[in-house]
């Protein structure tokens, strides 16, 4: 199954920018679409973008415009460029696979630990 590492993220100023990546192990990564998903602790875990493996997208309104999401499937990795960066955006990113844009089955049924973002002035 594939595993994940998050990392990238840090503290940013309001307007900011940073980008996430998702080192993903396995030799069936090529499989699944990919998601980053966050959390905190007034909401639910929410889908911020998610990236098939042909390349398709997907974003929430909050973050269409200003989030990009891609994919290098040579190097497992998949990446989240965000920019104009809100204090709304502040969570803690994590990234999980599913079979297709859409999906609710997700492939990792633990959680990794993720990566903090934190948008403050």
């Amino acid at each position: 199954q594939v595993q994940v590492v998050e990392s990238g993220g840090g503290l940013v100023q309001p307007g900011g920018s940073l980008r996430l990546s998702c080192a993903a192990s396995g030799s069936i990564f090529n499989r699944y679409t990919m998601g980053w998903y966050r959390q905190t602790p007034a909401k639910q875990r929410e889908l911020v973008a998610a990236i098939t493996s042909a390349g398709a997208t997907k974003y929430s309104d909050s973050v269409k415009g200003r989030f990009t999401i891609s994919r290098d499937n040579a190097k497992n990795t998949v990446y989240l460029q965000m920019n104009s960066l809100k204090p709304e955006d502040t969570a803690v990113y994590y990234c999980n696979a599913a079979p297709h844009l859409g999906a609710t089955n997700l492939v990792l049924g633990n959680w990794g630990q993720g990566t903090q973002v934190t948008v403050s002035s």
